[in-house]
Order: C-alpha cells, then sequence, then structure tokens
C-alpha cells in the first residue's frame, strides 16, 4: 500500500520513517494539500495531513475521485477536515488524539513566563549592551488567579503546573474534572468569571462554531487591564483585531499565542525573503506585548514520536479493517 504525506516537514520525516519500520512505500511532498494539490494523490489511497491542510467538501471531492479512502491526521485537532462530507464520500478520517500534552502545556507556560517577565526584550537589550530594568518588569506568579478554558488533556497539565506556581485555578468545560477539583483546588465557574477575575487566562479549547471568536470585544471588555491572555488552542479562538485594539489601548496587558487565524501557508515556512503581505501579522509581531510562535508547541522529540506512532496506527488499523480508537468519522449520525 502507498502512502502520500503531504505538508512533510524534515524535522517529521525521521520520525515517520521510524514508525513506519519500512512497511509501507510512503511519498512525502512539502505541499499543503488544497484544491490545487490534490491530484497529487492519484494512485494512493491514503494521505496524511497536518493542521495547515485544506480538507474541506471540495477538496475531499477530489480525494475521492483520485481513489483515496483514508485520511490520516498529524494533529489532535481537525477543524480543518469536513468530516461530514468525509462521511458521505466514504472516507474514513482519523486524528492523532492526546499525543503529548506535556508538550503543549510547557509551551504555554513558556509563553506565560517569556511574556510576564520581558525575556524576549532582556535578550534584544542585552545583544545592545542596554543593562536597564526600566522596561523589564513583570510579577509574581504565586498567588495570582489563572483561568484555564478547556480542561482536557493539555489544560489537566497546565493546571498541574501553574498549581505548583501557587496560583488559584479556575476552570470551565463543558465537562468538569473531579481530579482537578481535588488535587489542585481546581473552580469550575463561568466564563465571564474567568474573563473578571483572572490574571492569567490559557486557551485551551478546540475550534468549533461556538468558540469561534470566543475572545471579542465583549469578552475583552470584562478583562482586567493587565491580564496576560495564552493562545495555544486555534487562531481563530480570538478575534485578532479586537486583541490587537485591546494590546494598543493597553485594555489588556499582552498575548501569548502558538496559533494565529490566518497561519495557512504562513506558519511552517521561510517568508524571510517573501514578507507575506498580511497587515495584522506585521502588527501583531510589531507589539512589544505580545509574543507569537509559529505553532510549534508539538515539537518536542516525544509529541513527534507519538504523533508518528499514532499516524501508523491509524493507518494499521484501516488497512486490517479494525477499529481504531481515533476514527473521527465512526460517530456521526447520517
Amino acid at each position: 500500500m502507498k502512502i502520500l504525506i503531504y505538508s512533510a516537514k524534515d524535522f517529521e520525516i525521521p520520525f515517520l520513517e521510524k514508525a513506519n519500520g519500512e512497511k509501507y512505500h510512503i511519498k512525502y511532498v512539502p505541499e499543503r494539500l488544497t484544491t490545487k494539490t490534490a491530484h497529487l494523490a492519484v494512485g494512493f489511497d491514503v494521505i496524511s495531513i497536518f493542521s495547515a491542510d485544506d480538507a474541506s467538501s471540495m477538496v475531499l471531492e477530489r480525494l475521492k475521485d483520485f481513489g483515496v479512502k483514508h485520511i490520516a491526521l498529524r494533529s489532535t485537532g481537525y477543524d480543518n477536515v469536513n468530516l461530514v462530507k468525509a462521511k458521505k464520500l466514504g472516507i474514513k478520517v482519523a486524528n492523532a488524539a492526546g499525543y503529548s500534552p506535556h508538550s503543549i502545556a510547557e509551551h504555554a507556560v513558556g509563553l506565560l513566563l517569556a511574556l510576564n517577565r520581558k525575556l524576549l526584550r532582556s535578550n534584544q537589550q542585552i545583544q545592545q549592551y542596554n543593562f536597564s530594568l526600566s522596561n523589564l518588569v513583570g510579577f509574581d506568579l504565586n498567588k495570582k488567579t489563572v483561568g484555564i478554558i478547556g480542561t482536557g488533556s493539555i489544560g489537566k497539565v497546565i493546571a498541574k503546573i501553574m498549581h505548583g506556581f501557587g496560583c488559584a485555578i479556575l476552570t470551565n468545560d463543558i465537562f468538569e474534572d473531579e481530579d482537578l477539583k481535588t488535587r489542585y483546588s481546581a473552580n469550575y465557574t463561568t466564563l465571564e468569571n474567568i474573563y473578571t477575575e483572572a490574571d492569567v487566562i490559557f486557551l485551551c479549547i478546540p475550534l468549533t462554531t461556538k468558540t469561534h471568536y470566543m475572545i471579542d470585544v465583549q469578552a475583552i471588555k470584562l478583562m482586567k487591564k493587565n491580564v496576560l491572555l495564552i493562545n495555544i488552542a486555534r487562531g481563530a479562538v480570538v478575534n485578532t483585531k479586537e486583541v490587537i485594539k485591546a494590546l494598543e489601548s493597553k485594555s489588556i496587558g499582552g498575548y501569548g499565542t502558538d496559533v494565529y487565524e490566518q497561519e495557512s501557508g504562513v506558519f511552517f515556512y521561510d517568508h524571510s525573503k517573501d514578507i507575506p503581505e498580511d497587515e495584522m501579522l506585521q502588527k501583531l509581531i510589531a507589539l512589544p506585548n505580545v509574543i507569537i510562535t509559529p505553532h510549534q508547541a508539538f515539537a518536542t522529540q516525544e509529541a513527534l514520536t507519538k504523533i508518528a506512532e499514532t499516524t501508523f496506527y491509524n493507518i494499521d488499523c484501516w488497512e486490517q479493517q479494525k477499529e481504531s480508537k481515533n476514527e473521527l468519522t465512526m460517530e456521526l449520525v447520517g
């Protein structure tokens, strides 16, 4: 069986090769899956895609015509896949769920620490032999209130870490985790209460129609003026334009993010010689109270190993006509 790997990155290929163990014939292409690159899948039963790939309705129809029967996601999130359309077309889809919550959670806390203690600005000043502390004052995390929106596997690890800092933990999720309440004194509450009370807010929820632009002007109005907002969910969970306005007017203290709502085709690629004509991104990068990383939270050896292993576990299950615990189309009705 032949497998086509879209959006193949040099740093992940060794992990995929090891997980495959020469079992399947694999072709790696750096191109993202789009309507223009779907034709590359001709002759392949299975393709693997990442979060920046486009598996919308039109693309899926083309993949079906080209003979693709299974899509293995190398990510937990699947908002880039039209699952209803995939099921109608008979294309199975599985994701790499829960590959390494620690990698994401630790990166989120890293963003917080760098943002709060002005580490990037400090490093830039030192390189210019400027040893002034005038612009480098942060605040103790100890005894501060941290809001965690989404207490899945990543949110749980963040709660554990922030409890270790001595923070009070406010949480919000559809399902309440009793272990978080017991171990880390997590207090499940409303979003409004988190916006009002939290000194730091972590966004750890999937992107859905309900969470799209969750952080909008109304939410921002409720927040403390020095609040630090950390986004390791999806870019479109926040209304970036409104966040920029709030940062410029100092309505909020800072924004640390590993995602961006228009990151497709930008993140994961070197654009140093062809800077994207994206005014919103340029504004974000220029703001002194913003830290952006290029969707790298998953980029640890442990996470990449697990992603690769899960990807081929899902493919093995499909080939052997076994049920995969990660299949996404199976639970859809209709």
